[in-house]
């Protein structure tokens, strides 16, 4: 918007984006009537929109390269501002740390922390579970807020909304699919102050939860297992590590976790939390021509950096002789041209034939 001056303006260049980034069509801009039919559709769920950049986005989420723009929250918009506190792991946990999950939640609640988690079966329903014994707590899912998932948990997710809130950044009528987790991993590692394991197998979803919260800061905590149950060797690596906190009680997690609450926090370097990067286009007088006349000869040298394999942006941009914002815009154009596909850390990846 910077660039082009507003947001109509911006999305009329979206064709000629995507032409540079090496894709054949140009991206589909929802028509007016559809966008207020989406908004009316959340509203007559209870839910509510809120923009990256607004007074009532999550200030904490706001500071992710990567931050969903837009979040459809079901519930009190207010709990994302208190201090939070992530409980995730195994879907087939064990009942010891059924338990433990259900307890700590419990006990960070009595301590006016707020839980986040994951909603999925194990260690994230007894979470919630725990922590609406004495207070509300936060869900985010993968899929829109009208499909619930697990479907078992629909009634759960109903009491998380009346105690709490629901978040989600798919749309609407969006069905939970395997590649929705690593994002919806994102915003519980973004929301949150810090992030505890309780069980976790070496390769799981919740290691990935683990890996954002570190990448972006974040405290990390592990409940210790037992060394015979695999399903606790991701919890036990990350302490062996170094990487986490060895955590038995909510005490661990509360004498680690910044004093400040997340408003305090807003730009913080990198003493706090990582500080939100300016925008590529930032400085951009919008009055016309072209701020990097280099674009050409950076989309060929970015291409052959990249591959199938997720690399950081920032790396690219260390590797480049080029400026951060024109290698910014010109993975816009690849993203748009359906060559390169933006994933949960602020990576990136190179995809096939562009469509």
């Amino acid at each position: 918007m910077t660039r082009y001056g507003d947001a109509e303006a911006a999305l009329a260049a979206l064709p000629a984006l995507a032409r540079n980034g090496g894709g054949a069509r140009a991206p589909v801009v929802p028509s007016v009537q559809a966008i207020a039919d989406e908004i009316g559709a959340l509203q007559a769920l209870g839910a509510r929109l809120l923009v990256l950049g607004e007074p009532d986005y999550p200030p904490l989420l706001a500071q992710l390269a990567d931050a969903p723009p837009v979040l459809a929250v079901l519930g009190d918009i207010a709990v994302l501002h208190r201090r939070l506190v992530a409980i995730v792991g195994s879907r087939n946990a064990s009942s010891n740390g059924l338990r433990i999950a259900e307890a700590l939640a419990a006990e960070l609640g009595d301590h006016g922390l707020v839980v986040v988690s994951g909603l999925a079966r194990g260690i994230d329903t007894a979470a919630h579970r725990g922590a609406m014994f004495v207070g509300p707590t936060i869900a985010c899912v993968a899929g829109g807020l009208d499909q619930p998932y697990p479907p078992e948990n629909a009634l759960l997710q109903a009491q998380i909304a009346q105690r709490g809130a629901v978040v989600a950044e798919a749309p609407l009528g969006t069905a939970p699919q395997s590649r929705h987790f690593p994002r919806r991993n994102r915003i519980i590692a973004g929301l949150s102050l810090g992030c505890v394991v309780v069980e976790a197998a070496p390769r799981s979803g919740s290691l990935i939860t683990a890996d954002l919260a570190h990448t972006y800061g974040r405290e990390l905590f592990a409940v210790p297992g037992s060394p015979l149950d695999p399903r606790c060797r991701g919890a036990n690596n990350l302490i062996r590590q170094g990487h986490a906190h060895l955590t038995e009680s909510a005490i661990d997690v509360l004498s680690q976790l910044p004093a400040l609450s997340p408003q305090q926090m807003r730009g913080l370097g990198p003493d706090g939390f990582a500080e939100r990067p300016q925008l590529a286009f930032s400085g951009w007088d919008g009055m016309g021509g072209d701020p990097w006349p280099e674009l050409d000869r950076v989309r060929p040298e970015l291409l052959g950096l990249l591959g199938p394999d997720p690399v950081a942006v920032d790396d690219l941009i260390r590797r480049c002789q080029f400026s951060v914002g024109a290698v910014l815009a010109v993975l816009t154009e690849l993203e748009l041209g359906g060559r390169v596909e933006s994933l949960p850390g602020n990576r990136v990846s190179l995809l096939g034939s562009p469509p």
